[in-house]
């Protein structure tokens, strides 16, 4: 049964308040940008991990805590909205008790791990009248904002064409997708969706029309057994070709050490529970982290590409690898009038007509482009808010009606990828 709202309990006159739930990486970087935020104030968190909820607790001290989100959506509604950030396998069930409960939700991307998922909660939003704004943070950085103004202003004239690539960097893919949590497809999802769904989105965004075609390539080439060097064991710890390993998983987090705030250090964290000395290496002895990641169970691709035809013929490339530097985005854009280089901060443009150049530097707030999502964090938390509190949901441009078309493209790119086939796509219906 669905607990309809209360507008007398929760003020558009009064502080906003939000509750929490998933406390880890991503679930913590919304809530330390929240913190930043005037008449904002956390007021719950649920999170299962002692070791993450100690963490976070130290940032919001006063915040009611639950150790399952169920208890949280339970209890008659604490919060204006709640930021879910949980393990993808929780998103359906969650989002929609969180709605039924009258919150207005900030959902982590991917939506859920499936069409069917994704669709039951863009329907519990419907049914309940509440909002639902995903994380598709590229949209909001100010690189993507400078972008669109120039398209709009006719800077490069018609866009026909972008290619698009995201270098995963070659120590988070064995990180995430060889040794870690979205290794498995059985267990988690697609690459494309646990890694890319942004991507896709935000060439939606920026090509500003919709797909009528899909086709995708990709395969898991490198990270297998019969790829482990002559001379390795199973283990990092106990190999004697480690200290020329690339993929070493003792370098890399024991790195981590030295580098507090770093992504080596959060990734320390997540495999050892806490960043000592002792407790890394008790995880790489014994722990999934510690192993060659050419003996793993993984099965997702390595690298892949995706081509997307839109409306009217216009297209785009992506390509996303793990055999990269862990950089930022590189993308290129082709139009009637000039080309587009950009790197997630810089933008370069190549007009025709004046054989000039011109240059854009977007890094305005002090950001890179890996950090935060090049200010795209910060931006859609201050977005949330002010929506909120206007009570004008039109403000944010990742609604679950918009996340959901972007959505569709990667799930129909996976059925294309594994089918070996050209999937059309159909109107989206209004």
């Amino acid at each position: 049964m669905a607990q309809q709202r209360d507008d007398a309990v929760i003020s558009s006159t009064r502080d906003i308040r939000l509750a929490v739930a998933g406390a880890g990486m991503r679930g913590h970087a919304y809530a330390a940008e929240v913190a930043e935020l005037p008449g904002v104030e956390v007021v719950a968190v649920a999170e299962r991990n002692p070791t993450t909820l100690a963490r976070f607790a130290g940032l919001f001290p006063d915040a009611q805590v639950f150790d399952d989100w169920r208890d949280l959506a339970a209890l008659p509604r604490l919060a204006d909205a709640v930021i879910v950030a949980l393990p993808d396998e929780h998103h359906r069930d969650a989002s929609v008790a969180f709605a039924e409960a009258g919150y207005d939700i900030l959902l982590e991307k991917p939506i859920a791990t499936s069409p069917e998922d994704c669709d039951d909660i863009e329907n519990a939003a419907k049914a309940n009248g509440v909002s639902i704004t995903v994380c598709h943070v590229l949209r909001y950085t100010a690189y993507t904002k400078t972008l669109r103004q120039l398209l709009d202003a006719g800077a490069i004239g018609e866009v026909m064409q972008i290619e698009h690539l995201e270098p995963i960097g070659h120590l988070h893919f064995a990180h995430s997708f060889v040794r870690g949590n979205w290794g498995r497809s059985v267990t988690s999802h697609s690459l494309l969706l646990a890694k890319s769904c942004h991507d896709i989105d935000w060439l939606l965004h920026i090509m500003g029309r919709p797909v009528q075609r899909v086709t995708s390539f990709g395969s898991l080439g490198y990270f297998r057994p019969e790829s482990q060097p002559s001379g390795a064991s199973d283990r990092c710890v106990t190999c004697a070709v480690e200290s020329s390993c690339a993929f070493s998983a003792a370098r890399f987090y024991r790195r981590g050490l030295n580098n507090p705030g770093s992504a080596e250090e959060y990734n320390a964290l997540v495999m050892a529970g806490a960043v000592t000395p002792e407790a890394i290496d008790r995880a790489l002895e014994t722990g999934p982290w510690g192993r060659c990641a050419y003996l793993c169970d993984n099965d997702v691709v390595d690298h892949q590409t995706v081509q997307l035809e839109f409306s009217d013929g216009r297209l785009a490339s992506f390509t996303l690898s793990a055999f990269t530097e862990g950089s930022n985005r590189k993308t290129r854009l082709f139009g009637t009038a000039g080309q587009i280089t950009g790197d997630g901060r810089m933008i370069s443009v190549y007009d025709f007509r004046t054989l000039q150049t011109t240059v854009y530097d977007t890094d305005e707030l002090g950001f890179d482009a890996a950090a935060g999502h090049g200010g795209g964090d910060r931006r859609l938390v201050e977005t949330f808010v002010a929506a909120l509190r206007d009570d004008s949901p039109e403000q944010l441009t990742t609604s679950i009606a918009e996340s959901m078309a972007s959505h569709r493209v990667v799930f129909a790119a996976e059925e294309a990828r594994r089918t070996g086939t050209v999937v059309s796509l159909a109107p989206a219906i209004a």
